[in-house]
């Protein structure tokens, strides 16, 4: 039976951005970044009204069809709870469009908002991470960014095919991850262009197949990363290395594409971040001031930024 919220509740959402794939991890490996948007919700007796500050607010609808109330409204309905009106401020910081996984930190933190609503009325109807995690990767369509952004750290995470009870095809994919406790020395930077990327075009570069020996190749590296993300930080450089994307998504990144051979040549493990533009770094070292000014001198935005915890509410 499903409940309804009085007028009056307010959660504050804090939700970390993500870079995804990480070199060999293509759609399973994923790290939240220090770098937040936060989502405000408060329930009303009646209609909808929603506000966008930052980052994209002119780009994106302000009505029902923006991200983040779709994720409310799917956030709500999971719980068990309905709201008569909802009063939504959205505070973006996140780029859009750069590879650092702003659509997946808008549905999971309008999927924690709903949670944060759901549980001020009854603790019992809180969503678990694993459910906000299978949530969050049923918008985006793979679980890397979303994961990362639910269960902060580092994450490894995967899909399978769902089953309904008589054996039939499920709807959706079940989708799964574990996070990872990364290396303290790890340092990450990302570089972000002012351009911007569409994953779709991206992803429509990338062949059907691939050879063998390729596929193997990234598994190992795959692997390894794991490893080097959280016991060897030495291995960062051999972890990172890719053979299934980045070149072939090359010729449409070319500002990308040179900043990783840049990088990569000053021993420095970078990758491209989930579908571009922006540039990824992990190091245990100071990021070098020349390569800095280099960078900006050239239009790339340079961010220091933490490993960041998952999505938080208050």
């Amino acid at each position: 039976m499903t409940q309804t919220l009085p007028a009056g509740l307010t959660v504050t959402a804090r939700v970390p951005a993500s870079s995804a794939n990480l070199g060999p991890g293509f759609d399973t490996l994923g790290i939240a970044l220090g770098l937040y948007d936060e989502i405000t919700v408060t329930t009303t007796a009646s209609g909808l009204n929603i506000r966008v500050e930052g980052e994209g607010a002119d780009d994106v609808p302000w009505g029902p069809s923006h991200l983040v109330v779709r994720a409310i409204e799917r956030g709500l309905e999971s719980a068990g709870v309905w709201a008569d009106g909802l009063d939504v401020v959205c505070r973006n910081v996140i780029p859009h469009s750069r590879g650092l996984g702003s659509s997946a930190s808008a549905v999971v933190g309008g999927l924690a908002a709903a949670n944060g609503l759901a549980i001020k009325l009854d603790p019992e109807l809180g969503l678990s991470p694993d459910q906000l995690v299978q949530l969050s990767s049923e918008f985006e369509g793979h679980p890397d960014n979303a994961s990362a952004s639910v269960l902060g750290g580092a994450v490894v995470s995967w899909s399978c095919a769902g089953e309904q009870a008589d054996g039939a095809p499920a709807a959706t994919d079940i989708y799964s991850a574990v996070a990872l406790k990364v290396h303290p020395a790890i340092r990450v930077v990302a570089l972000v262009p002012g351009e911007r990327s569409s994953t779709a075009h991206t992803r429509g570069l990338l062949p059907e197949t691939v050879p063998h020996r390729d596929a193997a190749f990234n598994v190992s590296r795959g692997a390894l990363a794991v490893v080097a993300l959280t016991e060897r930080p030495d291995l960062l450089m051999a972890a990172t290395e890719d053979r299934l994307h980045q070149t072939q998504r090359a010729p449409a990144l070319p500002l990308t594409t040179r900043w990783i051979a840049v990088l990569r040549k000053a021993g420095i493990a970078a990758t491209v971040s989930g579908a571009g533009p922006t540039v990824l770094a992990l190091t245990t070292e100071p990021f070098p001031v020349d390569l800095r000014a280099q960078a900006e001198a050239e239009g790339l935005q340079v961010l220091e930024l933490d490993v960041a915890d998952g999505v938080r509410t208050s």
